[in-house]
């Protein structure tokens, strides 16, 4: 036995369509990407981290000139600390870790953080 359809079957309309047509359009969405959140590099004060030292640490892993590295020492002499520059944050840590492990084998207790910038 053979069944054969005598009537074209029909079709659901879709949500939101009048047309009542098989059709399906589909709205392009452009994905935004958020940049990396930043991170600020700070060097702390402490009473034994001779200034040079600081100087140089700045000059070395920051790219400072004598003048800046001299002014953001003078900054976290002053004022308890002073940021060093502004890093997305896997590099801020590879600076603080750079600053860490030199200031350790040079034998001076100088401390540095990375904050997130709001």
């Amino acid at each position: 036995m053979i069944f054969m359809a005598t009537k074209i079957p029909k079709t659901t309309p879709l949500p939101g369509r009048t047309d009542g047509g098989d059709a399906v359009v589909l709205e392009r969405q452009t994905l935004r990407t958020r940049p990396p959140q930043m991170h600020q590099v700070v060097l702390l004060n402490d009473d034994f981290t001779p200034m040079e030292f600081v100087v140089l640490v700045l000059q070395e892993f920051f790219n400072k000139d004598r003048e800046a590295a001299t002014q953001i020492m003078l900054k976290i002499h002053l004022e308890g600390k002073g940021v060093c520059g502004v890093f997305p944050r896997d590099i801020a840590a590879t600076k603080v870790d750079q600053v860490l492990d030199a200031s350790r084998h040079a034998g001076h207790p100088l401390q540095c953080i990375h904050e997130p910038i709001e």
